[in-house]
């Protein structure tokens, strides 16, 4: 049986910038993406049903006989037995979100009544990934054995709900698990006099720099280097959030850069709701929370001391700076600040994501470009350059 992780168009619209450059079920939430999620259960790999301009880098599937899952939502054990018992033509619903289906056509709908992570919208991804931590540690404790803290400097509290893959490096740090687990992953680096406290985690060959402060619910993905102070943030991976300043309440994508002494606010003056821009409306909408920070899309960076407002969303291939609070949204390839900005050249995009791609050893693919350009020319569609 093959499985296609499919994209919810009203989902896929509401978590963009994130949506952009993959599909909903490579969201990450917790230590892994929901599609890695779903490949545990399934024990296979899967396809996803999304955007054309996506499918070469993340392929589909035509097979009539397939079953379809929501890629906004998050596996249980009993939501995978339901679907493994699904029939040709059923599909498993939960209001009017259809979670599951057998083939092309629905022609039952069965309601499924159990609770339910399911990601509907950017801030879902910081607001549910503290107890996404917590379910996919004890995966992790059950399926593997973690290895010990050896270093004499570093102090611990609750050892037992710290996990380390092998090949982790700790100098003279503090990890404190008694408000939620660790997980640091293979390779994964803690320098000296980092204050770390969970539910956390350091995906593959990340690094908390030297003094950097890491507060609860908060996943730092493969390959990302952090230091200052981060709390109840996701980081995809390979971005880099590497000096002083602070970060909350935040998303940020891959291959992104937040210069030195990078602020965002996450909390209004007055304490009120924060709005955030939607793609869906092209305006900004009340979210009916106080606490949201910076929603940031891939490829994109900030310069020194750049100063973020509360509830600030920005696309993918964006670069910031300039004095001043820049606007609330800043739409993909743009460059500048407070004062301006101007349509960022997409072959000097290409050029800069290239040589910030090979830092890590990994190839700006003709895929990769073919994505970035086709994101480039609907930037442009939107402000009338095309």
């Amino acid at each position: 049986m093959s499985y296609i992780l499919f994209d919810d168009i009203e989902i896929r619209l509401a978590l963009m910038p994130f949506t952009l450059t993959r599909p909903v079920a490579q969201i990450r939430l917790g230590i892994f993406t929901i599609a890695e999620k779903w490949e545990y259960y399934l024990k296979q790999s899967v396809f996803y049903g999304t955007q054309s301009y996506l499918e070469k880098k993340y392929p589909s599937l035509a097979a009539p006989d397939a079953i379809f899952i929501n890629g906004a939502v998050c596996p249980t054990l009993e939501l995978f037995e339901k679907i493994q018992a699904l029939k040709e033509g059923q599909a498993l619903v939960q209001g009017t979100t259809t979670l599951a289906f057998a083939g092309k056509t629905i022609k039952e709908k069965i309601e499924y009544a159990s609770p339910l992570c399911i990601i509907r919208n950017c801030r879902d991804i910081f607001q549910k990934n503290g107890a996404a931590i917590r379910e996919d540690f004890k995966r992790i404790q059950v399926e593997k054995t973690g290895h010990a803290i050896s270093d004499k400097n570093t102090i611990v509290y609750n050892a037992g709900n710290i996990f380390l893959e092998p090949g982790v490096k700790i100098r003279a740090a503090v990890l404190n698990a008694e408000d939620g687990p660790i997980y640091l992953g293979r390779n994964a680096e803690v320098q000296e006099g980092a204050l770390i406290k969970g539910p956390f985690v350091l995906g593959e060959s990340a690094v908390v720099n030297m003094g950097g402060k890491m507060r609860g619910d908060t996943t730092i993905g493969p390959f990302c280097k952090v230091g200052g102070e981060i709390s109840n943030s996701v980081l995809f991976g390979f971005s880099n959030k590497a000096h002083d300043g602070f970060i909350g309440n935040t998303v940020i994508g891959e291959w992104c850069n937040l210069g030195a002494g990078t602020n965002t606010s996450n909390l209004k003056n007055n304490y009120g709701d924060v709005s955030l821009f939607s793609y869906k409306t092209g305006k900004l909408e009340n979210t009916g929370t106080q606490f949201c920070g910076l929603m940031m899309g891939d490829h994109s960076k900030t310069a020194i001391n750049t100063m973020l407002n509360t509830g600030t969303v920005v696309g993918v291939c964006s670069n910031i700076f300039g004095s001043g609070f820049p606007p609330k949204f800043v739409p993909s390839f743009s460059w500048g600040g407070a004062g301006k900005f101007e349509i960022f050249n997409l072959e000097k995009a290409l050029e800069i994501a290239g040589k910030v791609m090979a830092r890590r050893s990994v190839e700006l693919s003709d895929t990769d470009k073919a994505i970035l350009q086709h994101i480039s020319e609907e930037a442009l569609k939107a402000v009338g350059k095309i």
